[in-house]
């Protein structure tokens, strides 16, 4: 069993990272569904908060069906990350993360998010101020480092779990590296044999496998696997994890008619939560990793990404069933 404060997981729990534009309400659903143990929402911005932008404050909607769930935040203003702290526990999340790893220009040039692993004391001193003002667990995702020459992780994971951290995520890339080259887990696996480190250690990064998720589990020792572009388009990535875990045996392919309920559903999720238009926009990324294989389908993904009415896209959706309803995934 893994805790996290007081909640308790199964062993080596699977997370669904919190991911810009993607682990919205209706997705976090579907991966619930078929098995993560803990969702994460999109990251939300502190300024945005505070300033009450409509964008932000809709990134607070979380259910009951979702828990544990954890409300994922970035900054780097003392104050403002304060002022957000008192908002979102209004919502009840199960768990705050800090955002301290993402890559993204508009993010970092701001100091906010790989930006603070220039700054090691102020990540940490944001962090033992946070948990000085909220009795939720604190959590926290982030990198290796800056870059390859200023990687201190294990000593970044032990200073923030001695201001109160409860558990920490870690990306096996650094900010300069992006999303480019392979994950480094080694360094991941140096902060989980610390022997001074109790909190959970949870990897991410190029789990794009059960397999790999396993590997993550044998090899490296971790506690979890947090698991991020695996999963869009493809929810039923937690399940073949835990069917490969017990059995040893992959799981056989998602059929066609799972994949285009799931594309339905979400779609229609996106629609109650967002409104027609938002929902129909904001799913159409989704859809490639759905249909993923199946040959000559370019025009019927069309459809799907470039109608306006969701009454355009369920049709579509019908086209695939009834055209492709033999086709076999491998």
């Amino acid at each position: 069993m893994v805790k996290i404060d007081n909640i308790e997981l199964p062993d080596f729990p699977l997370l669904l990272a919190p991911m810009e534009d993607v682990s919205d309400p209706p997705f976090r659903a579907l991966c619930k569904e078929q098995g993560a143990d803990v969702v994460y929402t999109e990251f939300v911005s502190s300024e945005g908060l505070i300033r009450n932008a409509t964008k932000s404050v809709m990134k607070l909607d979380i259910y009951e069906k979702e828990r544990p769930v954890g409300i994922q935040i970035f900054g780097a203003n003392l104050d403002s990350m304060l002022q957000t702290i008192d908002i979102v526990e209004k919502s009840n999340p199960d768990i705050i993360d800090i955002n301290f790893g993402c890559p993204v220009k508009k993010v970092v040039s701001k100091g906010a998010g790989a930006g603070i692993l220039k700054d090691v004391c102020l990540m940490e001193k944001l962090t033992a101020e946070i948990v000085k003002r909220t009795n939720l667990p604190i959590t926290v995702k982030t990198r290796l480092g800056w870059d390859h020459d200023s990687i201190k992780i294990v000593e970044v994971a032990e200073r923030l779990q001695d201001v109160g951290c409860k558990a920490i995520a870690i990306h096996g890339r650094t900010r300069a590296q992006m999303y480019k080259g392979n994950a480094d887990w080694k360094p991941i696996a140096e902060v989980k044999n610390n022997p001074r480190m109790h909190i959970p250690v949870f990897g991410n990064g190029d789990i794009d496998s059960p397999e790999k998720a396993k590997e993550m589990k044998d090899i490296y020792g971790l506690d979890g696997a947090m698991i991020g572009r695996a999963s869009i388009g493809n929810p039923w990535f937690f399940k073949q994890v835990k069917h490969y875990f017990k059995t040893g045996k992959v799981l056989k392919p998602i059929t066609i008619h799972e994949r285009v309920e799931a594309a339905r559903r979400h779609l229609q999720m996106s629609i109650d939560w967002k409104g027609e238009k938002l929902g129909v926009f904001e799913t159409r990324r989704h859809y490639t990793n759905y249909f993923k294989g199946i040959p000559n389908f370019k025009e019927y993904r069309m459809k799907m990404v470039t109608s306006d009415e969701s009454k355009d896209v369920f049709a579509a959706f019908d086209e695939v069933l009834e055209k492709f309803s033999e086709y076999q995934f491998v």
